[in-house]
């Protein structure tokens, strides 16, 4: 959530990020009158209290006809009392609601629009030319048939649309991908995690994932649990209520889980292959830092998103997301997008986003320095989510004969080996 008091002091502002982010700008006027009134029945509450208590205090002292008005004054002063405090809790709670449904201030250089208006900020790598190579490439579903890596039938007859098994090369070279991934996370100063996937409410929300986000949450209503869509959820939720000594900062952990989505309104969209699935396994890099740092703990995150795409020989582009394609609780977010032969554009790999305080004042994580105790900032970066990189992997790696030369950095992970064969049918 953001500062109540820079909403108090500069509205226009706080109006201006809604406006940029697509969202009602009216909710920013309702949220201003809750907590004015949050404030003044406060003061009048605790005006009333005091009244009550110098009452008491010439109660013990009066006689006769005095202490029976004094008496009955008392009794009008209580029911003052009690209607003041439902009236500042209704206040304070309407606040509390309207806050949490308002998204993280957006950055004054994010650019603003929708999902297309993003701007490149730069491009890597060399996009390979097939046909001069004398072939057309295969998709990453036929090249991964091939070599006896991807089954989405039987994945479908197990589970449904969008579920899938990687079998052997397949599954081999995910867990090369989390080792290597974890290698440069952890080589970086980065503590390595296995992470809860199942997790409670207040983790969730605190994260900015029960708002809009939240059609594309799985719940389990028995429980009251969810099952993340990304490890931030538990990173961020590893500190919830503690006050962290700035020492200790920067903290940086990278998490491993699995990943669920439901990918509400997607339909028709990525249906073939693993692209876009229900569930996959994810390495994703979280950092708590001082506010102040996070603009360059930000760019850091991003240096370490293009490291892992380069080491993997991956041609891709760096983007500033528009603000209305942020997400909640980022301020800012960059992506990077590899290129997709058979799509024949580029397509999400990682992305990182800077959560400012958002994040740390809905959980309630703190930093304590010179004795003052403040928010901190939190900050989240997709290091490696699987099976999108095994398609840009196999789509760019691949040989005229269905083969796929596995990147150096992924070898020592592979049993030296250099390229994936295709199986016997």
């Amino acid at each position: 959530m953001i500062d109540l008091r820079l909403l108090r002091e500069d509205p226009d502002r706080v109006r201006a990020s809604q406006r940029a982010r697509g969202e009602d700008v009216a909710l920013v006027d309702s949220l201003l009158s809750a907590d004015e009134r949050r404030r003044s029945s406060g003061v009048r509450f605790d005006e009333l209290r005091a009244e009550q208590k110098s009452l008491g205090k010439l109660i013990g002292k009066a006689t006769g006809d005095e202490k029976a008005e004094l008496l009955k004054r008392a009794s009008q002063l209580a029911a003052d009392v009690k209607a003041a405090d439902a009236e500042r809790d209704a206040a304070d709670a309407e606040t509390q609601e309207l806050l949490q449904r308002l998204g993280n201030l957006v950055h004054p250089d994010v650019p603003v629009g929708g999902e297309e208006d993003f701007v490149t900020l730069e491009t890597h790598g060399t996009i390979r030319d097939f046909g001069a190579e004398g072939f057309e490439p295969k998709d990453h579903l036929e090249l991964g048939q091939m070599l006896g890596a991807i089954d989405v039938e039987r994945g479908a007859k197990v589970s449904g649309s969008r579920f899938y098994f990687l079998t052997g090369v397949g599954a081999l070279l995910e867990l090369a991908l989390v080792n290597a991934a974890l290698a440069q996370a952890t080589a970086a100063g980065f503590t390595a995690m296995l992470t809860p996937a199942l997790v409670r409410p207040q983790a969730m929300g605190g994260t900015g994932f029960l708002g809009q986000a939240s059609q594309d949450v799985y719940h389990l209503d028995k429980d009251d649990l969810y099952l993340v869509g990304t490890s931030e959820v538990a990173l961020a939720g590893y500190h919830m209520d503690e006050i962290l000594d700035a020492e200790r900062l920067p903290l940086r952990y990278a998490g491993f889980s699995p990943c669920f989505r439901r990918e509400a309104g997607s339909h028709g969209k990525d249906t073939r292959g693993i692209f876009r699935v229900h569930q996959f396994d994810k390495v994703e890099m979280f950092s708590y830092v001082l506010p102040e740092d996070s603009q360059a703990e930000h760019q850091r995150l991003l240096e370490w998103e293009k490291q892992w795409l380069t080491s993997l020989e991956l041609p891709f582009r760096v983007i500033d997301v528009a603000s209305a394609d942020l997400g909640a609780s980022a301020s800012r977010k960059f992506d990077c997008e590899a290129w997709i032969p058979t799509q024949g554009k580029y397509r999400e790999l990682t992305s990182t986003s800077d959560c400012t305080e958002f994040q740390s004042r809905r959980l309630s994580i703190r930093v304590r320095e010179d004795k003052k105790v403040r928010p901190l900032a939190t900050l989240n970066g997709t290091l490696c989510a699987v099976p999108r990189t095994i398609v840009a992997i196999l789509e760019n790696h691949q040989q005229a004969d269905g083969s796929v030369r596995v990147p150096e950095v992924l070898r020592p992970y592979l049993g030296g080996r250099e390229v994936l064969e295709p199986v016997a049918k």
